[in-house]
């Protein structure tokens, strides 16, 4: 069976969710979960993304995404990826850690995204594992984050689930209100339908019938059009990538040239490396070609090293910081 065409736009709005593979309990503990949250949070950082609600559950995760730049796909490349290899590596396991492809739907930001980010707050207290006044306390969702500004990554924006659930400033008064909204939802099943809970996880769309209309009509036009979308991605993708990079260049004093001349080992070169990947979702296969620093492997194994054992004057010029992996 074909797949559906993934539709990325820009200001583009998702409910992401994946499960483990065979339904198995990946985020089993507290590590797992916040070396998860890690990688989205890296993520984030690479991509610019916003993200309105999310829930991490033994066995799947939800995420309300928002895309300034149409890279949800490559933004959930480098997520699920870069966590299964870190999960396989810390376990010492190998093979598929999700059940599969990522499911998106695509969410209507107008009348969409505020019940999208009460469904995925309420997911614990459906699954049983906490009640409504225990969810400020429950650390893997963003509740959490909501009742407690101090506590937020900077890509993470509660405004939709406070406007939508009666226009609530972002105050403790207002985060009040929002879990005494959240009490009420949980307990009122027509409230829960009229928001179409039952549908926040199936189908390809969580929005009006307008929103629906439109979708389809711009899915016809991109009949047998995927290919070259997916091309246009890629480009703009590695059109990002080049101008980071020379942006990092000129803070070294480099030039372009300079690439081509230098050795494949050459520190600065190295550096560049480590900046782009911490900031950007440049492949290693293309870090290698651009920068002539060699194979796929070889990027990975330079970059690696150079996170080790860092030059501080490099690490100061690039503002690159130690805490990630390659």
């Amino acid at each position: 069976m074909a797949r559906q065409l993934r539709l990325e736009a820009e200001s583009g709005f998702y409910h992401v969710l994946n499960r483990g593979n065979y339904r198995a309990d990946i985020f089993r503990g507290t590590k797992t979960r916040a070396a998860f949250l890690k990688c989205l949070d890296e993520t984030c950082a690479k991509t610019g993304w916003r993200v309105h609600a999310w829930c991490v559950m033994s066995n799947h995760y939800h995420l309300a995404v928002e895309t300034p730049r149409a890279n949800l796909v490559e933004g959930m490349r480098w997520l699920q990826g870069t966590f299964a290899v870190r999960f396989n590596r810390l376990r010492k396991e190998r093979g598929h850690l999700f059940q599969g492809r990522y499911k998106s739907l695509v969410v209507d930001p107008d009348s969409g995204l505020g019940p999208l980010c009460h469904y995925i707050h309420l997911n614990p207290v459906r699954a049983h594992l906490c009640e409504v006044e225990q969810l400020p306390e429950w650390e893997w969702s963003s509740v959490a984050w909501l009742v407690a500004p101090r506590v937020r990554r900077p890509w993470f924006d509660p405004r939709a689930a406070l406007e939508h659930a009666g226009g609530l400033d972002d105050t403790p008064q207002g985060h009040q209100k929002y879990l005494e909204y959240l009490k009420w939802l949980a307990e009122d099943e027509p409230a829960r339908k009229a928001q179409q809970f039952e549908g926040m996880s199936r189908g390809w769309i969580i929005g009006s019938r307008d929103f629906a209309k439109e979708l389809i009509e711009e899915r016809g036009a991109m009949a047998g059009q995927g290919r070259r979308i997916s091309t246009e991605h890629r480009e703009a993708s590695e059109a990002i990538w080049q101008d980071t990079m020379r942006q990092l260049l000129a803070q070294l004093g480099r030039s372009e040239a300079e690439l081509g001349t230098s050795g494949k080992s050459a520190n600065w070169k190295i550096a560049v490396a480590a900046a782009l990947k911490e900031r950007t979702t440049a492949t290693n296969r293309w870090l290698g070609k651009t920068l002539h620093l060699g194979g796929l492997y070889e990027v990975s194994r330079k970059v690696a090293a150079w996170i080790r054992d860092p030059e501080p004057t490099l690490m100061k010029k690039l503002n690159i910081a130690t805490n990630h992996k390659a």
